[in-house]
Order: structure tokens, then C-alpha cells, then sequence
């Protein structure tokens, strides 16, 4: 599947009803070179004082050409001298789009996504939304944290790429956007694995086993289901919950039954002799679900 590129795909689309200023655009995502005489060219071009005596579509076009050749903060400078100059102007709007695109491309994101939510909110129809909303939501995604830190972003983040999925199904936003969900998804899985170990190793058993329940059944088609439930068959049988232990580990074998965790768990259960002599070692079967009911699983031992 082929995921949205922001910085080619905004230079493509943003200049709707403006041919000249689609043919700057489209010079952009042709992706042209520029020579060093180009360069020095265009940052003259970009001065102070071009700022203040330029039209409307001279300050945008400006603007262009500075993300053309990565000078990112004159761009930024140029759309915001059109809204400030000319707000009334038919560019005024892709000026607010695209000072959010060029603060994007800064890294500069809570100044991408107020200019974005501005855009917004003064646009709501634009034909432009689609990429706005998305575009906001990269902002966030940027600034996903090691799973070590708070995942506050990572929530932002999923929001944000939901409220695309939701707005604007069957797109290319959408396509994109789902994937980051499951990443962020997997990212807060994550996360919760890396709590539950902490309090594993603590001995506080209790408070493990909640953050590995969490991961099976709030982040189901995650990649760490399967040593959520190896963990949580390792407290058990450190419990006495022999009942539990062998219930869990028919669910690993079941959904996981090559998994080097599930291989894991079937030792575990060996040493502690709770594997029946005739019972024999899971064989690769089709993947169950997690939202059948526990009770749905006949245990392997």
C-alpha cells in the first residue's frame, strides 16, 4: 500500500483555482533541482522588502519557490505577510494551509497545528480539509515518545488519525491514517508491557497482571499479545493458579501456537508438571480471535 508523501502531495494539490500558482506547485512535486545561482536567486528573491511590495500572488508564489528550495522559515514568512497584507485576498487561505505545511516542515508541529486548526475553522468546506485534518494529524504522530516516557502524544496522536478515518473514509488519508493507528496502537501496547515487567520484577503480581489483561484485550492485534499472555501464565504459576495458568497458555497455544512465547509458557508448564502425559504440543492452526469468550477455548492440557 502506498502511504501519502505530505511534502509531495501538498505542493500537488493546495492551489486549486490558481494556474499560475499550480504551475509553481507542480514544479515542486516534480521535485526540480536547484543550482547554487537558483538558491541565491531565491533567497534575494525572499527579502524584506519583496515581502512588503509584493501582490498577493507574487508573496505566494514567493512562498513556493522558498519550500522549493528549503528555505522553510521565508516561506513561513511570505504566507504570513499575505494574510496580514491582503486577508481578503482569493490566496489568503492557501497562505493559512501552507504557513502550517512550512511550520510542519520546520518540525515546528504546535505551530503547524494552530495554523492548521485556523485554517479550519475558517474553512471548514475547503477541498483542502481532507489534507488539513491529516496534516494535523502527522503533526502529532511526529512527536510519538519512546514507549519509556509519557504517551500523551501517542493519545494525541490517535485521536487525531481517528478523526481522519472518521471524516474522510476510503481516501488516501484514511488508507495512510489507519495505518498509523495500529502503530500507535502498538506503541501504547508497548508501553503497557513495559509497566507490567516493571511491577513483575517488583513482585506487586496484582498490578502486572492488570497492565498484560490490558494488552490481550484493549490492544488485540497488537504484537505483544502473545508475551502479555506468556507473562500472565508466569505470575500464575508463581500464585499457585494452576487453574488460571493452564487456562491462559490454552489461549497462547491456541492463537500462538509457534510463538517462541507459547513455547516458552509449554516449558514453564512442564517444569511445574501441569502438562498431562498424553497431551500433546499445539500444531499450527488457524489464529482465534480474542473476542470469543474465554470459555470458548478447550485447554491443551
Amino acid at each position: 500500500m502506498v502511504t501519502v508523501n505530505p511534502k509531495l502531495h501538498m505542493l500537488k494539490n493546495i492551489t486549486r483555482g490558481f494556474f499560475s500558482v499550480m504551475l509553481v506547485t507542480s514544479l515542486v512535486a516534480c521535485g526540480g533541482g536547484s543550482s547554487k545561482d537558483a538558491k541565491k536567486a531565491a533567497a534575494d528573491h525572499n527579502s524584506e522588502e519583496s515581502y512588503r511590495q509584493g501582490t498577493p500572488e507574487q508573496l505566494y508564489n514567493n512562498g513556493i519557490d522558498a519550500i522549493k528550495t528549503k528555505h522553510y522559515k521565508l516561506a513561513t514568512k511570505q504566507f504570513e505577510m499575505l494574510q496580514e497584507n491582503f486577508p481578503y485576498s482569493g490566496y489568503a487561505p492557501n497562505a493559512q494551509l501552507m504557513q502550517g505545511y512550512a511550520f510542519y516542515l520546520q518540525n515546528k508541529y504546535p505551530d503547524a497545528v494552530k495554523q492548521l486548526e485556523t485554517f479550519l475553522q475558517l474553512h471548514p468546506n475547503s477541498p483542502d480539509a481532507p489534507y488539513a485534518f491529516y496534516l494535523r494529524a502527522l503533526c502529532y504522530y511526529e512527536r510519538i515518545s519512546d514507549v519509556s516516557r509519557d504517551q500523551q502524544s501517542t493519545l494525541e496522536a490517535l485521536s487525531a488519525l481517528n478523526d481522519v478515518v472518521n471524516r474522510f473514509p476510503g481516501t488516501s488519508y484514511a488508507r495512510d491514517a489507519q495505518l498509523k493507528i495500529d502503530l500507535c496502537r502498538d506503541h501504547l501496547a508497548g508501553k503497557e508491557m513495559l509497566v507490567g515487567r516493571f511491577y513483575e520484577q517488583q513482585k506487586n503480581y496484582e498490578a502486572a497482571i492488570t497492565r498484560f489483561q490490558r494488552v490481550v484485550f484493549d490492544y488485540q492485534t497488537t504484537n505483544h499479545v502473545a508475551e502479555a499472555l506468556h507473562r500472565s501464565v508466569e505470575i500464575y504459576l508463581k500464585l499457585g493458579l494452576t487453574d488460571q495458568a493452564r487456562k491462559t497458555a490454552s489461549i497462547l497455544g491456541y492463537n500462538y501456537p509457534n510463538s517462541t512465547w507459547y513455547r516458552y509458557t509449554y516449558n514453564d508448564l512442564k517444569k511445574y508438571k501441569l502438562v498431562s502425559p498424553q497431551a500433546e504440543k499445539p500444531t499450527a492452526k488457524t489464529p482465534g480471535f480474542f473476542s470469543r469468550t474465554w470459555n470458548s477455548f478447550t485447554s491443551l492440557f
